[in-house]
């Protein structure tokens, strides 16, 4: 294998690690230097992978997942993917690499934020559609969801964001693949990549009593930024 497919399979890694132990932050940790690798990582191949893992994520939780609180942000989620699949129309390259880097930006943001938000049916309903738009267009479709839910219990957390992952990742799917964004060729360059997430899995899973969950999350916020930030200096330098 090419070195690049072994530098993706080491992002896929980190990224499986995070969201395993935390809930979320496969793409966000991903996404952007992937695409700077290859812009075909991006979208398709990486939601494949984030399908995978959430899959294996959800059916270990599988005991705490609530969907009652789920079914409006998955009815959000549905135009979300539309519009989503738009964007990916309209945009260029370089535009797409800008909207990357500032998407993870906006995610650490919000994570960042002191404030809790109560997940009401309408504001699963809203985070569910903008969780599809991002998800869709870049692959980090996360953030909207787990800012309203990040106050649970952190079992709770990664198994409710699970299983929304895996509708959201079928739902991208879904509204890629008509428009050339999901094909066979994006299908072969995700293959790769699976082993390094199970093994980002296992990985977690082994440390997930042992590590701080407050250390976790701030490594995962700094290389967050570091890779949103290189994503837009590619573009603009």
């Amino acid at each position: 294998m090419e070195l690049t497919v072994y530098i993706a399979m080491g992002l896929i890694f980190v990224g499986s690690f995070i969201q395993s132990s935390i809930g979320f932050g496969l793409a966000i940790v991903a996404a952007p230097i992937l695409y700077q690798i290859s812009p075909d990582y991006v979208p398709a191949p990486i939601t494949i992978v984030a399908l995978f893992l959430s899959l294996i994520n959800a059916y270990r939780n599988k005991a705490n997942i609530s969907l009652d609180g789920l079914w409006m942000a998955i009815i959000g989620r549905v135009p979300g993917t539309v519009a989503g699949g738009a964007l990916l129309l309209l945009v260029d390259n370089n535009t797409l690499s800008l909207w990357l880097g500032t998407m993870v930006l906006i995610a650490v943001g919000i994570s960042l934020l002191p404030i809790r938000i109560a997940p009401t049916p309408k504001k699963m309903m809203a985070a569910g559609f903008f969780s599809g738009f991002m998800g869709t267009s870049s692959g980090i479709g996360g953030p909207p969801m787990a800012l309203l839910l990040q106050h649970q219990e952190g079992h709770l957390v990664r198994a409710n964001l699970s299983a929304f992952f895996v509708v959201s990742c079928i739902l991208s799917l879904a509204a890629q693949a008509p428009i050339g964004y999901m094909t066979m060729h994006h299908f072969m360059l995700s293959l790769p990549l699976l082993p390094a997430s199970l093994l980002g899995y296992v990985v977690a899973m082994f440390f997930i009593d042992k590590l701080p969950k407050e250390k976790v999350r701030a490594a995962s916020l700094i290389i967050c930024t570091i890779s949103g930030a290189t994503a837009i200096l590619t573009v603009l330098i």
